[in-house]
């Protein structure tokens, strides 16, 4: 029971701050349950993926509220092209050292925090651009790859999406967050928990309906405490993620 209320909080403390963020949650769920666990990789990881297509699911519910701002699709174009990156990235992760991938993104998360950091006026401001064919395209394999990395990786595909929603289309932290969190967040995670479970990788039930329902509220808190801060704060929790997330990652 204590194993048991330990997993909840601090599942609901990773995913509110991912939401917030617009990813990060595998900073501390993803550890703490291989962890506690003392799991393989895979079965931890799609333990992992099927905790957070909840944090998906919390956050739509608070985003519905807000479905206005957001291009639907836009955000079916996110998913189509994802999607297969996140079905490639869930099968290719066994051909992979854990070692030499969680180093590799451990070190480019902390470049991106790093860089945000000193882009003031980074994501404060909505301008969108590159919605052209050649925009679209060029963009499209960009998120295609981040898609590899989200069915692969349990940490920053997220925090990837945000911020190149932010630099290539010009999106503000408020809208590229909800775009991370309803189109990824919910179907990349579900696509990637699926080809997990398709190649064999059973998760830890028992601990699957805890995961879910701290999830699924840690995604509607994140969120809604986004909306009401606005893009100061949002950019806050994004560089404090986006830092531990990458640190966490060099140590794993």
């Amino acid at each position: 029971m204590t194993e048991q209320i330990f997993l909840f909080i601090a599942s609901y403390i990773a995913n509110t701050m991912s939401a917030l963020a617009g990813g990060g949650a595998g900073l501390i769920q993803f550890p703490i349950i291989l962890w506690l666990g003392d799991f393989s990789f895979p079965v931890a990881l799609v333990t992992h993926k099927i905790a957070t297509v909840a944090l998906g699911g919390g956050a739509i519910l608070r985003l519905w509220q807000e479905r206005d701002m957001m291009d639907w699709k836009f955000g079916l174009f996110l998913i189509l092209t994802g999607v297969l990156g996140a079905i490639i990235g869930a099968i290719g992760i066994t051909f992979v050292p854990d070692k030499l991938a969680t180093v590799t993104v451990g070190v480019l998360t902390v470049a991106l925090a790093i860089y945000s950091m000193f882009q003031k006026k980074m994501g404060q401001e909505h301008k969108p651009r590159n919605m052209n064919l050649t925009g679209l395209i060029i963009g499209g394999v960009v998120i295609f790859l981040i898609g590899i990395m989200n069915g692969s990786i349990s940490a920053g595909s997220g925090l990837f999406v945000t911020v190149f929603l932010i630099l290539w289309w010009g999106q503000d932290y408020k809208r590229a967050v909800a775009y991370t969190m309803t189109f990824v967040g919910f179907f990349w995670n579900a696509t990637g928990a699926l080809t997990l479970l398709a190649v064999g990788s059973d998760p830890y039930w028992p601990w699957v309906p805890v995961l879910i329902i701290a999830s699924l509220l840690g995604g509607y808190t994140g969120v809604h405490l986004g909306m009401l801060k606005g893009n100061k704060w949002i950019k806050i929790a994004f560089v404090s993620v986006t830092l531990l997330s990458g640190v966490s990652l060099l140590f794993k």
